[in-house]
Parts: structure tokens; sequence; C-alpha cells
């Protein structure tokens, strides 16, 4: 896959799932491990051997490594653990944030600015209402939507993270002035995973790896190229409710590498639900507080890094295909391929920069 530009390295309903090899290159070289991290699993593919020579640190040191940087995540930015980070400044306790914590609020803000509000971390509050938060609440009327959008929008926040002498901070010192008295409540599921493909990468480059294949529940960090030489095989499942098993059903196959890049995708025909024969999908649109219903089945994009595929592809599914189309054609940085419903049909449309060989 070439990119528009180089690509450098900086770190939801997903559809796409790792076409990994089983086995190790004849000269031993790969080796891939697995585990389970934020809900799901997670699956590495890296070469032993970088530019200068073979890796220190053997497997099992290096999965050891990995689970370290994925556990810091999770007790930074899980809303499930009620005793991370961000479970405690929801509940307005006072916490001192890391780094990850400093940096994901950051590049939420500019998502948040570059997106026209259409990625909103700030909306933790709309999808606990739908059901797909970190409650199990379902079909608000339209009246509490009304009153939650009242309260949410990263516009009401300070651009960085607000801490006092101390170092600590509060969801209340982020507010601006304007911005009323009720504290916000965060959400970074449409962008933690990606940021933690790019962390993981980050720690493999810096023990020597340079050829790696991340997968963190379907959010890709590649870069160089699988044991057989060959750009890795990154497979699209098809959007369609009930197709629940990464690999099945394949709508197709992207190419990447050797250029670094972050591959994701987001769709919402995984994580939904029918009330009186309608479909609420878990894209919730910050602007309206509904989940959206448009033609759109699945987004994905291809950055320079999974933290900015991971927040693209989910503006791209708040605003649905036509936006989506001219957003991916406006930029040099990125790549996409847009699978949608035409009069019950569905087609694919990909962005000049892909190497994507549609399923039969």
């Amino acid at each position: 896959m070439m990119m528009k530009h180089p690509a450098v390295v900086l770190p939801l309903c997903i559809c796409m799932a790792a076409l990994l090899f089983s086995s190790c290159s004849g000269t031993d070289r790969y080796v891939a491990m697995t585990g389970f991290a934020q809900g799901g699993t997670y699956s590495v593919k890296l070469d032993l051997y970088g530019p200068e020579g073979k890796v220190k640190l053997s497997p099992e040191e290096i999965r050891e490594g990995v689970d370290s940087v994925l556990d810091a995540v999770d007790r930074s930015l899980s809303g499930y653990n009620k005793g991370s980070l961000l479970s405690r400044f929801n509940a307005g306790e006072r916490i001192v944030p890391d780094d990850i914590f400093r940096k994901i609020y950051a590049e939420s803000r500019r998502y948040y600015d570059e997106t026209g509000g259409c990625f909103d971390v700030s909306c933790a509050p709309l999808f606990d209402s739908w059901g797909f938060g970190f409650t199990s609440d379902s079909l608000p009327s339209a009246e509490k939507v009304r009153t939650l959008l009242e309260n949410v929008g990263m516009d009401r926040l300070s651009d960085t993270l607000v801490t006092g002498a101390d170092g600590a901070a509060t969801s209340a010192m982020q507010l601006l002035p304007s911005a009323g008295d009720t504290p916000p409540e965060l959400n970074f599921n449409a962008i933690a995973q990606g940021y933690s493909c790019d962390l993981v990468a980050g720690y493999l480059h810096s023990i020597g790896v340079d050829q790696m294949l991340v997968d963190i529940g379907g959010e890709i960090y590649c870069e160089g190229l699988n044991p057989s030489g060959k750009p890795w095989g990154i497979g699209l499942d098809r959007p369609v409710d009930g197709n629940d098993t990464p690999g099945k059903d394949l709508q197709g196959i992207f190419r990447a590498g050797p250029e670094p890049c972050g591959i994701v995708t987001s769709g919402n025909y995984r994580k939904f639900y029918v009330r009186d024969g309608r479909k609420y999908a878990h894209t919730i649109d910050p602007r309206t507080g509904f989940p959206v219903t448009h033609s759109l089945l699945c987004a994905t994009i291809i950055a320079r890094d999974a933290t900015s595929a991971d927040a693209l592809a989910t503006y791209c599914m708040v605003v649905g295909f036509e936006e989506a189309k001219a957003f991916i054609c406006s930029r040099e940085d990125i790549e996409g391929c847009l699978v949608y419903d035409e009069n019950g049909e569905m087609k694919t449309w990909v962005s000049d920069g892909i190497v994507f060989e549609e399923a039969e």
C-alpha cells in the first residue's frame, strides 16, 4: 500500500481482522504472541531481527513488555476498570494524570476541533443513555437526549488538561468559565485501542523491532513486511448483521507495508440492538445525540498512526458516505475504504492509494 506521503511513526464497532501467519518463517525470524486486553484479545507478529541485529529480549520477555504497556493503558483509560484514572475522573475524584491520560485528552480535543465536533469523547452520558457506554440503559426519550446534550461537548473544556499546583486534576477543573457547572464525563473508546496499538509499536521500536503487525481488538498498526517478505494482509469483514466472527466472511483484503501505518475500521453491524423493529447502532452523532441512520456500513481509514486512523474512522461513521468520501479525498495524509448501501446493494469505494482485493 502506498500512502500519499511517507508515513511517520509517533498509538466501537470493529469490522477488521488481521490475517496472521500461524507459524514462523523458515529462519525462525518471526514470532507471534497473543493475549487479552481491553475486554478482548490482542495479537502481535514481529521480526526478531532489526536493523542492528537480533533483538536481545526473548519472546517471553517481549510479551511481558507488551502486557505491561496494555496494563498501563487499562489503569489509565478504561471505563470498565472502576479504579482507573478515567473512572475516578468521571466520578469527580481528584486524580494525578499520567502521560497516557494527558496525551489522549489532548489528542481527543484536537480531533474534536478537526472534525467540527463530530468526534467527541465528552459524550459519555449519551453513550451510557443509549446503552453503548459503561451502563446498560437504552432508548432515552428525546427530552432526555436534549438535556444530556446541554452538558456535552469538548468545546466546554480546556484544550489541555488543567491541573493544580500539586499536579492533580478533577473533571470540574476542565470546565471553561462559560461552560456551566456540570463536570464532563469522558469515554475514550473511540480512540483508546488505536492509541494502544501505537504505544505497543513504540515499545517494540525501543527494543529494536522494525517489522511488525500489532492488532488490538481489530485496530491495526503494521510496518515492514510479513514472514514471506510481502506486504501484510489485512482482512475487512463483510459488514452485515450477524457477522460476528472476524475473518469468516470477508469483504476484501488490504495490503499494507512496508511503510508504517495504522489501519482501523469502524462500523455498526456488531454493536447494536433492535427495538420495535428499528435498529439502534452504537455510533452516536454528538451533534444530535441520536444514533446515526445513514447508508454507510463501515469505514476504514489508513493513516500514519493508529490513533489518527481510529479517531477519523469514527468521524466518517458519524457523517455518512458522501461527507466521509469528500473528507478522505481532501486529505493528503490518509486513505480510506467505505462500504455503503445503495438501494439494498452493498457497494465499496476505495481511495486511489489503497491496495484492496475484493472477495469473490
